[in-house]
């Protein structure tokens, strides 16, 4: 009985990696955008990405939320396809941190 030779090994553990994180980063997004938008009591995930902050909850929220994105991405030096991933909470939470900014909380953007 032969195991998996050392050559093979380095082969597929990269592989691997590059399979598994993009992976993993895209259930991450997806798990946290579906509660937040469930705990702040929206409709639907993405009557939660669109909606303005309304309380200092909320902001908090979008500010945490951005921070995660910027993290996500930073996180692509290593797996280039998890940026693609970080960008998702980085833009939408960014975009409620400008909305919240600019007192825009009545904005709806349903074009």
């Amino acid at each position: 009985m032969t195991g998996i030779g050392v050559a093979a090994l380095f082969f597929l553990v990269p592989v691997a990696l590059l399979l598994v994180i993009p992976l993993g980063a895209a259930i991450l997004v997806y798990r946290m955008c579906r509660r937040r938008a469930k705990h702040f009591g929206y409709a639907s995930t993405l009557a939660y990405l669109r909606a303005a902050p309304r309380t200092d909850d909320e902001r908090r929220d979008a500010a945490d939320f951005a921070m995660k994105g910027l993290v996500l991405c930073l996180l692509g030096l290593i797996s280039a396809p998890v940026v693609l991933f970080g960008l998702v909470p980085l833009f939408y939470g960014g975009r409620k941190l400008v909305y919240a900014a600019l007192g825009l909380g009545l904005v709806d953007d349903r074009a």
